[in-house]
């Protein structure tokens, strides 16, 4: 068989196997997305670690960085550094609790305003990455199927992303990120509730319990 067309079966059935294996991938992050959007709401706990083999920082020479958010639709409450954000629908509420501050934000779905919105952040994959399948790994007797994303825009600042998915619950179990430094932040999922009885009062700013306080609001 002439060189060239050998070459050129090779490169079909790699770029094949390669949709195959996006195609896959894509179909397991949105039945993820899928799944937690069908939830009424969301507790989760989670650790952020922090390593950089360049920079000398090994993951554990510190202790993990704990925090937890809710969420319902569009509303979320989310405590992480010592801070407390609370998403209404309509407006951010970042209360600073060390500082005794609090900024108050308006939100716009619409635009690019810098914002986690609940429906953005289970389909941010969808566009501007490659996403591929990456390596299946027994983690505390759990499968966790890893999956790569990497951004399109060659100017970002982010090398790649990996959804780490359980393949029993269909839930995320762990997220890393790294970035062009080679720091890679790695956040995982300790603890997972769902449809749980919420207080209204949790997705809303109370401005007089603070003013008791003699936080400063901007």
């Amino acid at each position: 068989m002439n060189k060239t067309i050998v070459l050129l079966v090779h490169i079909f059935i790699a770029s094949l196997a390669f949709s195959q294996n996006s195609e896959k991938a894509t179909f397991l992050l949105d039945e993820v997305s899928n799944k937690m959007e069908s939830y009424q709401n969301m507790a989760i706990h989670f650790n952020e670690t922090l390593s950089n083999e360049a920079a000398g920082i090994q993951e554990g020479d510190e202790p993990p960085l704990k925090g937890n958010i809710t969420l319902q639709g569009e509303k979320y409450n989310l405590n992480y550094l010592g801070n407390t954000f609370i998403y209404d629908g309509k407006k951010l509420y970042v209360i600073n609790n060390e500082e005794k501050e609090i900024t108050i934000t308006e939100g716009d779905m619409s635009g690019d305003d810098g914002f986690i919105y609940p429906s953005k952040l289970l389909t941010f994959y969808r566009e501007g990455y490659n996403v591929q399948m990456g390596s299946l790994k027994n983690i505390h007797n759990r499968k966790i199927q890893f999956i790569n994303l990497t951004p399109i825009d060659s100017e970002s600042n982010i090398v790649k992303i990996e959804f780490a998915v359980d393949l029993k619950t269909k839930h995320l179990y762990q997220l890393i990120q790294t970035g062009l430094n080679g720091s890679k932040t790695k956040f995982t999922i300790t603890e997972f509730k769902s449809n749980q009885t919420l207080s209204n009062s949790l997705f809303s700013f109370d401005k007089e319990k603070y003013n008791k306080l003699q936080f400063s609001i901007d």
